[in-house]
């Protein structure tokens, strides 16, 4: 295969559908060379149209765009550097390359993690190096990064470590698990964020009236505009996608105007009536929490289900049930908790819409759980002598006796270590004087608390020398 072939080829690998940030015309005829450059014709689909030119017509990621910025300085400034951008799907990974094949004096080609072998990638590096020979630098854009073995990570290394190429690698998984450490250590990570709903209405709004878009031949309802920015999640390709097939709906209809009824037609999605900043986040978000605590898990789906169709920030949702598995089960199940906290983290990872199916499993796991509020009793007790001015010093021989001349104010120096006793514990005095003998966690024998009661009965009884 001769290099221009494979140029050819490797620039229409990817096929990565449209921008994650979308903006406004911007510069004009582009100066690299790649797929990304030349799909401004009006068969693409919205999506790709859309997609901005110039970094300053980037909508979102405002953290990327500061003056002196690493990707302005690797666009405005023509410098030679490596990309990891990390992100969830449209946010802007896609976008980001096309700017770079746009704005930069350099040759860009495209491969796909998904069909580019080690044999096309490193066709690819021996091509650019030879054209860095003649004074052509190369971009390589990797699109789903995260895809490639580590062989095929390993042959983009001598591009990258001796800057042959420019590599812009994107991916949605976390690169510190699925990028190999000597390609991570040799690019810099941008980390991208879901964009805001008025990062979406923004580019709505542009695509309706931009002459690459819709160019003012529709007009968008209010209910319809609000309902497709809350469907798109942060996500300006679904959102982008999503207003294209309503605008094909409304023009069979011979009307100019989309329509909450037609948008929910053309995309198959009804609209939930759900305020994310009023009465029915929170009225849904209690329903949700008190259906966990009373064990219903199907009305707990139910209210899951309503908050994710309707938008709202998985995050939120992921916080309210890492509470919950303290605040409801406790050591009623010591599990519950690692469960909500990996929800937490899995929706941090993936994002919308497959970390639906995280959310579900936590919601499950926690309803399913033996209940108890015991810890919350606990601390709330503990709590309430403290702020009432029950303190008191520390006893003398649980102070700290490190330091030169505590052992002469007698710190530490009746201090019974607990490992010496064959039981694991030694009868002495661990609380202050003011609140000895007060007790504050109250277990329930329900589910492995029952366990952690009879196991607190014994401590206690030791404890006060009783045994």
């Amino acid at each position: 295969m001769t290099d221009e072939a494979l140029f050819e080829v490797s620039g229409r690998a990817g096929g990565s559908g449209g921008p994650g940030a979308t903006g406004a015309t911007g510069a004009g005829a582009p100066r690299g060379s790649g797929s990304l450059a030349d799909t401004d014709h009006q068969a693409a689909p919205l999506a790709v149209r859309m997609r901005p030119r110039t970094l300053d017509d980037l909508v979102g990621q405002r953290q990327l765009l500061a003056p002196g910025a690493p990707l302005r300085r690797m666009v405005e400034g023509d410098q030679a550097m490596s990309l990891l951008l990390w992100g969830p799907p449209g946010s802007g990974k896609t976008t980001i390359a096309s700017i770079v094949s746009r704005q930069t004096n350099r040759a860009f080609v495209e491969v796909s993690a998904v069909s580019a072998g080690v044999k096309e990638v490193r066709a690819v590096i021996d091509a650019a190096r030879r054209d860095l020979g003649r004074g052509r630098e190369t971009v390589l854009f990797v699109d789903e990064v995260h895809r490639f073995n580590k062989a095929q990570q390993d042959a983009l290394l001598p591009g990258v470590e001796n800057r042959w190429i420019s590599l812009v690698a994107a991916t949605t998984e976390n690169p510190f698990f699925s990028v190999i450490s000597p390609l991570l250590s040799r690019s810099l990570l941008l980390r991208l964020e879901p964009l805001s709903d008025d990062d979406i209405g923004e580019l709505v709004d542009r695509a309706l009236a931009d002459g690459r878009g819709l160019a003012g031949a529709m007009e968008l309802a209010p209910q319809a505009r609000e309902h497709l920015v809350r469907m798109a999640g942060g996500d300006a390709r679904r959102a982008l996608t999503y207003l294209e097939a309503a605008a094909g709906a409304a023009q069979s209809k011979d009307t100019r105007e989309v329509d909450l009824a037609t948008l929910e037609t053309a995309v198959d999605r009804a609209a939930v009536r759900y305020d994310r900043d009023g009465d029915q986040h929170y009225d849904v978000a209690s329903a949700l929490i008190k259906s966990i605590r009373g064990s219903d898990v199907d009305a707990a789906l139910h209210y899951l289900a309503r908050m994710v169709e309707a938008g709202e920030d998985p995050r939120f949702v992921a916080r309210r049930l890492v509470i919950s598995a303290s605040e409801d089960i406790g050591m009623a199940d010591p599990t519950a908790l690692g469960v909500a906290v990996a929800a937490h983290q899995a929706t941090q990872f993936v994002g919308l819409p497959e970390a639906a199916i995280n959310l579900a499993q936590a919601v499950i796991h926690l309803a399913l759980a033996p209940k108890s509020n015991a810890v919350v009793t606990a601390i709330g007790a503990a709590q309430a002598d403290v702020r009432s001015g029950r303190i008191g010093r520390v006893p003398a021989h649980l102070r700290d006796a490190h330091y030169s001349g505590a052992r002469k104010l007698g710190h530490g120096a009746s201090y019974r270590y607990a490992h010496d006793d064959p039981r694991g514990i030694v009868a002495q005095q661990y609380a202050p004087d003011e609140i000895a003998g007060r007790t504050y966690y109250h277990p329930t024998g329900r589910g492995a608390e029952g366990a952690a009661a009879q196991r607190l009965e014994r401590i206690r009884r030791i404890l006060a020398g009783e045994e």
